[in-house]
C-alpha cells in the first residue's frame, strides 16, 4: 500500500523549528535542509541522506535539540525510502532518545507515527496499529489536521495488511476527507489510490476502477514530485491488474489506462531527474508489454529501467528488471544473455538482503521471502539445468550443476535468514564444510522441485550427478500434503500407497547411482513441502527406507558443519516439564526420561521449578555443556516470533535459546548436540518447517534431534531413551546410525511400528 512520504508534509510539520526554506540568504545549516529536502522530493534519497546528516550533526553542535530531532526523523524516513530499515530504526531511537523529557508534543507525535511506520514495513502489523493509534490520538488532541490525515492513510494501510477492510476503507475515507479540507491533493490522490486496491482484493472492481479514475484525476492536477510519480505507478498496476477481473470490453481501456499511468509517472520522473521513480515506472511498462507477448518491446523498456536503475543505484528495481530481462530472454529463446541476466538479477537480491521481503507496491501484503522473490532462483536453476543437456564436457556439465545447486543453496540461506530474521545462518556458513568430503559412506540428495519436473542431485564422494523424474512441483507437493496427513492416523494403514508413490519419485530414479560403493547413509536436503515429512518413511514396496539407510536433513549444503560426536565425555543438561503448565497439558513419562538419559550420561538435570528460563542460562553460562535435552512442549509456527518451547515460567523463543545457548558457539567445543522431544509442526506448514530445519543453527548447535509432530508421551520418550542408548554404544558408527537403531527397534514393536510412533523424529544438520 501507498504511504504519503514525509517530504510532501514538510512545510506543515516545519512551523517552530526556525527552519524556512524559502529563505533567500541562508545560513550553511539551512541550505543543507533545503537541499535535503529537494533530494528527497526528486527521489535522491542517497542525497538526501548526506545532507540531512551534516545538518543534523550541525544541530547537535549548536545544541538545538529540536532542530536535530527534527533531522533524525527526517533521516529515519530517507533510510526507510532506501530500504534500510535498520538503519531507519537507529535514528528513530536517537530521536526518541532526545525528545525524552521535551515538552514537544508535535515531535513526540511524529516520533510515534515513524515508529508505527517501521513496524509495518518489517511486517509487525499489530505493533504498527498500536504506534499509529496513539500518534492519531495525539494529533487529533492537538488539533494537526494535515498530519492527522497522513496517520489516517498509513493506518489504513496497516488494516489492509491484517484483512481488515471495512477498518481499512474506514480509514482511508476519513484521511481522503480531512486531505481534501486541508487542501492536501497529494494525499488526498493517495488515500483514493489505496482505497481502489483494497477495494479490488474485496472483488468490488468497478468501485475500485472509480476510485482509480477520481485518484488519477486529482494527480494530473499537481505539481511534480517524487510522491506524485509513486502514486502514478500504483495506479497504474492497480488498473493492471483489474483487467482480468472487470467484463471483456473494459479489458482493453483498462491496459490502455495503466498504460497511461505509467507513462505519466515516467514522464513526471524524467522531468525531475528522479532515476529511482523512472526505472520503476519504466519496468513496470515492460512488465505491461511482458504481459500482452510483445517481449521484443518489453525488453527495450526493460533493458531502459535497467539503465535508470544502475544510475540510481537501486538494487531494489534493478533485481527485478534484471529478473525481467531474463524471462523476456527465455521467451525470445536467448537462454545464454537470459542466464547472464538472471545472474545479474539474483546479485542485486543478496545484495539488499534482508530488506528486500518486504511488501512494495505491487506485491500482497503478507508475502513471504519465497513468494516475493524466491522464483528469480528457480527459474535460473531451471535454465543452467536446461542448457547441462546441451553441453557435451564433462567437466562443463558438472560446473552447471554445481551453479544450479549453488544457485538453489543461496535461496535457502536467503529464506532462513528471512525467517529468523537475525545473522544467526552466516554465523553457521562460516564454519559449514563441503559435505561430498565429509564421509565416504553417505549421499547428500538436493532435491530441486521445478514446475515441470523433479531434478534431484546427489553428491557422493565420486561427485555430483543428476537425475530427472517428470513429476512437477505442484503435484509433488500435493502428494507430501496426503502422505504427510495419513502418517500420523495411527489406526489405519492409508498412508502406505503414498510412501511408496515418493519413494519412487525421490529414492528409486537415484538408487542405483551407489550401487557398490558402501552408502550406509541419505542426508536430505529438502526444499518447500518436502520439509515437512520425513524420509524415513519412505517405502520401498518391501519395506521402509530407514531399514536400509541411516537418514538424516540438513537446511543446505553449507550450513552443516560435520564431524563425529566426541561421545565418550558428553557433558549433558536435560531440562523438562512433567506438569501441566500454561495449558499445556501434563507430560508424566519425562521424569523417567530424564532418569534414564542421566543414568546413562550423569551431567545435570532441572525438572518443573528447577527448569526456570534464568537458571538454564546460568547452567550454561557455568559449565561447557556439549548436549542440551529439552524434554517438553514446543511448537513451530511460520512466523519465528511465535515458535517456542515451553519452560516452567515462560514460553522461550527463538530469540532467547539463541541467547543462551548460542553463547556456546564461541567456545573451541561449541554445542554438539539439541534434543527436543516434543516439539510439533503443523502438517501443511512449510515455513514452520523451515523453522525446525533450522533449529540446530539458531541455537549454534551442530546437530538437532527434533520431532515434526506431538507423540504419544510414553512413546516419545522410550524412542528418545533408546536413541541415548544406542548413541552411547560404541559400535554405532554416528549419530544418524544410532537414530537408525532406535527407530528400527520402534518399528519391529507389535505397539509402536506404525510409523506415526517412530518416524516424527529428525536428525538435523551434523550426522556423525
Amino acid at each position: 500500500m501507498t504511504r504519503i512520504m514525509f517530504a510532501s508534509l514538510f512545510l506543515c510539520f516545519s512551523v517552530g523549528l526556525g527552519v524556512d526554506i524559502e529563505a533567500k540568504e541562508m545560513p550553511p545549516v539551512d541550505q543543507l535542509m533545503k537541499e535535503g529536502s529537494q533530494a528527497y522530493q526528486h527521489g535522491d534519497f542517497e542525497q538526501a541522506v548526506e545532507r540531512w546528516t551534516e545538518a543534523a550533526a550541525a544541530y547537535e553542535r549548536s545544541a538545538a535539540r529540536p532542530e536535530q530531532i527534527d533531522l533524525l526523523i527526517r533521516l529515519s524516513e530517507a533510510y526507510q525510502s532506501l530500504g534500510r530499515y535498520q538503519t531507519a530504526a537507529i535514528q528513530l531511537d536517537r530521536a526518541k532518545a532526545l525528545a525524552t523529557g521535551t515538552d514537544d508534543s508535535l515531535l513526540s507525535v511524529r516520533i510515534l507515527w515513524r515508529i508505527g511506520n517501521l513496524h509495518q514495513a518489517a511486517g509487525q502489523h499489530a505493533e504498527a496499529e498500536k504506534s499509529l493509534q496513539e500518534s492519531l490520538r495525539l494529533a487529533k488532541v492537538l488539533s494537526l489536521p494535515a498530519l492527522t490525515a497522513a496517520i489516517l492513510n498509513d493506518l489504513g494501510n496497516v488494516h489492509a495488511s491484517q484483512g481488515k477492510v471495512p477498518a481499512a476503507l474506514a480509514s482511508y475515507n476519513e484521511s481522503f476527507q480531512m486531505a481534501q479540507a486541508v487542501p492536501m491533493k497529494l494525499l488526498a490522490a493517495t488515500s483514493m489510490v489505496n482505497a481502489a486496491r483494497v477495494l479490488l482484493t474485496s472483488k468490488e472492481y468497478r468501485e475500485s476502477k472509480a476510485r482509480l479514475d477520481q485518484a488519477t484525476g486529482i494527480l494530473r492536477g499537481l505539481e511534480p514530485s517524487h510522491e506524485q510519480a509513486s502514486a502514478y505507478i500504483t495506479v497504474g498496476l492497480t488498473y493492471a491488474k483489474l483487467r482480468a477481473s472487470l467484463i471483456t470490453e473494459l479489458s482493453t481501456n483498462l491496459t490502455l489506462a495503466s498504460f497511461q499511468s505509467l507513462h505519466d509517472a515516467a514522464t513526471v520522473a524524467d522531468r525531475l531527474g528522479d532515476r529511482r521513480a523512472s526505472s520503476f515506472a519504466w519496468g513496470y511498462m515492460g512488465k505491461l508489454y511482458e504481459d500482452e507477448h510483445r517481449y521484443a518491446e518489453a525488453l527495450d523498456v526493460t533493458r531502459h529501467a535497467i539503465l535508470m536503475g544502475k544510475q540510481a543505484s537501486a538494487p531494489e528495481a534493478l533485481y527485478r528488471w534484471h529478473w525481467q530481462a531474463g524471462r523476456l530472454l527465455k521467451a525470445l529463446e536467448r537462454p545464454k544473455e537470459a542466464i547472464a541476466s538472471y545472474r545479474q538479477a539474483i546479485v542485486a537480491v543478496q545484495s539488499i538482503r534482508p530488506e528486500v521481503s518486504a511488501v512494495t507496491a505491487e506485491e500482497q501484503a503478507g508475502a513471504s521471502f519465497r513468494e516475493t522473490v524466491g522464483a528469480v532462483y528457480f527459474e535460473l536453476a531451471d535454465l543452467l539445468l536446461r542448457s547441462e543437456d546441451r553441453d557435451a564436457d564433462p567437466q562443463h556439465r558438472e560446473a552447471i550443476l554445481r551453479e544450479a545447486r549453488d544457485t538453489v543453496e543461496l535461496f535457502k540461506v536467503a529464506e532462513l535468514q528471512d525467517y529468523f530474521q537475525d545473522d544467526c545462518v552466516q554465523a553457521a556458513r562460516s564454519h559449514a564444510t563441503g559435505l561430498e568430503q565429509v564421509s565416504k559412506t553417505a549421499a547428500v540428495i538436493y532435491p530441486i522441485m521445478l514446475q515441470d519436473r523433479l531434478e534431484i542431485l546427489v553428491s557422493l564422494p565420486s561427485g555430483i550427478v543428476r537425475k530427472t523424474v517428470p513429476v512437477g512441483a505442484e503435484a509433488l507437493t500435493e502428494e507430501i500434503r496426503v502422505f504427510r496427513t495419513l502418517l500420523e492416523k495411527r489406526t489405519t494403514r492409508e498412508y502406505l500407497s503414498h510412501a511408496k508413490k515418493l519413494h519412487g519419485w525421490l529414492i528409486q530414479p537415484i538408487e542405483s547411482l551407489w550401487a557398490g560403493a558402501g552408502i550406509d547413509t541419505l542426508v536430505m536436503v529438502p526444499d518447500g513441502a518436502l520439509r515437512t515429512i520425513p524420509l524415513a518413511a519412505l517405502h520401498d514396496g518391501t519395506q521402509f527406507l530407514i531399514k536400509k539407510y541411516a537418514v538424516a536433513t540438513t537446511p543446505g549444503v553449507t550450513l552443516s558443519d560435520p564431524r563425529p560426536m566426541d561421545r565418550k565425555n558428553i557433558k549433558l543438561l536435560s531440562v523438562g516439564i512433567t506438569e501441566a503448565v500454561q495449558d499445556f497439558p501434563a507430560l508424566p513419562h519425562v521424569s523417567r526420561e530424564l532418569e534414564t538419559i542421566h543414568g546413562l550420561y550423569g551431567g545435570t538435570s532441572l525438572l518443573n521449578k528447577q527448569f526456570m528460563m534464568a537458571r538454564v542460562q546460568e547452567e550454561l553460562k557455568a559449565h561447557p555443556y556439549s548436549v542440551m535435552h529439552i524434554a517438553s512442549h514446543g511448537q513451530f509456527q511460520s512466523d519465528s516470533n511465535e515458535t517456542f518451547l515451553l519452560a516452567y515460567d515462560g514460553k522461550m523463543t527463538m530469540d532467547r535459546l539463541e541467547e543462551y545457548v548460542g553463547m556456546l558457539r564461541f567456545r573451541e567445543e561449541p554445542l554438539a548436540l539439541i534434543t527436543l522431544s516434543a516439539c510439533e509442526t503443523a502438517a501443511g506448514d512449510d515455513r514452520a518447517a523451515l523453522g525446525l530445519a533450522g533449529v540446530a543453527i539458531k541455537a549454534g548447535a551442530r546437530s538437532a534431534l527434533a520431532s515434526l509432530w506431538f507423540l504419544d508421551d510414553q512413546a516419545s520418550s522410550e524412542l528418545v531413551t533408546e536413541f541415548y542408548r544406542q548413541l552411547h554404544n560404541d559400535s554405532v558408527a554416528s549419530t544418524a546410525m544410532a537414530l537408525q537403531r532406535a527407530q528400527i527397534k520402534f518399528l519391529e514393536h507389535p505397539e509402536y511400528n506404525h510409523p506415526a510412533y517412530w518416524a516424527a523424529f529428525l536428525l538435523l544438520n551434523n550426522w556423525l
